[in-house]
């Protein structure tokens, strides 16, 4: 069956993705009252979910056992992408603090990364952990463009990077060549990094796609070849199952990308979708932040554990 499926939000566009959902799943939406949802990431231990609701300065917290949503931190400098380190610690990006910050078991924040050659970072964006403790992480100017998601400033490095921050806490830039780095996320082999590029957010000619770079054993990389090109707004955030398929949000939803790049079916949402992450106890439930709201979905794949 191709098309939607009338009360899934599923879209088949190849067969391939019928094995990837539920027939009776629907999409759930769990809470409103954003402005700007981002940056989801699952906490196993205890069973919630934290995001930003970057333009209200605060991160919010989705309770799994009981359904609640409250304040985690506000204010919260702007924050926009999160992930969980080998440690289980939050990891930030902060817009307005314009930094990547580590939130300790005590609570106390401890700055990984807040300039590169002594010249502050734009407005830090979207990050991963590798699994020898890396932390990687993009840059654009998004956070300092305007006074909404951070504070209006003049950036002080000559373009839009992404970095490397090592286990050591040395910072390396790692790519040099993207107009808006974006979202990011590591193959399950952790041989290839995804980059999505947003430079068409204010550039008519800019690109709108995901790249695939490879990955060496120092933390170099090479290639960038296109894997994507949105159909329909931009990539932004974005996961991988453990088949390797792309689960990448876009203007009309979630967009399913087969693990060479071709579109396979989408998850239809009434509002922009900025990122999702996978969560639950089997990491097969696809959360997905909406531009004001919370939604999830279970599915029949499961998403690569951080730890």
């Amino acid at each position: 069956m191709f098309g939607m499926i009338e009360g899934t939000g599923f879209e088949v566009i190849d067969s391939s993705f019928e094995a990837c959902f539920i027939g009776h799943a629907r999409v759930e939406r769990l809470w409103t009252g954003a402005r700007w949802s981002e940056g989801p990431v699952w906490f196993a231990a205890g069973r919630y979910l934290l995001w930003s609701d970057i333009p209200n300065n605060r991160i919010l917290r989705f309770d799994e056992t009981d359904g609640s949503v409250s304040t985690y931190r506000q204010p919260a400098n702007n924050s926009n992408g999160h992930t969980i380190d080998r440690q289980g610690r939050l990891v930030s990006c902060e817009h307005q603090a314009r930094r990547v910050t580590r939130t300790e078991h005590d609570g106390s924040i401890t700055v990984i990364a807040d300039n590169y050659q002594g010249k502050r970072l734009n407005s830090p964006n979207d990050v991963v952990v590798k699994s020898d403790g890396s932390i990687w992480f993009t840059d654009p100017s998004y956070g300092i463009m305007m006074d909404y998601e951070g504070d209006r400033a003049e950036p002080e490095l000559d373009g839009c990077y992404v970095y490397r921050v090592s286990a050591d806490g040395d910072i390396t830039l790692a790519s040099d060549d993207y107009v808006k780095p974006n979202g990011l996320a590591f193959s399950v082999d952790e041989s290839t990094l995804y980059i999505a590029d947003t430079g068409g957010t204010h550039d008519p000619e800019g690109p709108a796609h995901i790249r695939a770079q490879n990955v060496a054993a120092d933390g170099t990389l090479s290639g960038g070849d296109v894997v994507a090109e949105c159909t329909n707004g931009f990539f932004d955030g974005f996961r991988l199952d453990r088949d390797g398929r792309i689960w990448t949000s876009a203007a009309d939803g979630v967009h399913c990308l087969a693990p060479d790049g071709t579109l396979i079916g989408k998850i239809q949402i009434p509002e922009i979708v900025a990122n999702v992450c996978f969560g639950g106890p089997k990491l097969n439930r696809l959360f997905i932040c909406g531009t004001t709201s919370l939604y999830s979905v279970y599915l029949n794949v499961n998403g690569i554990s951080p730890l």
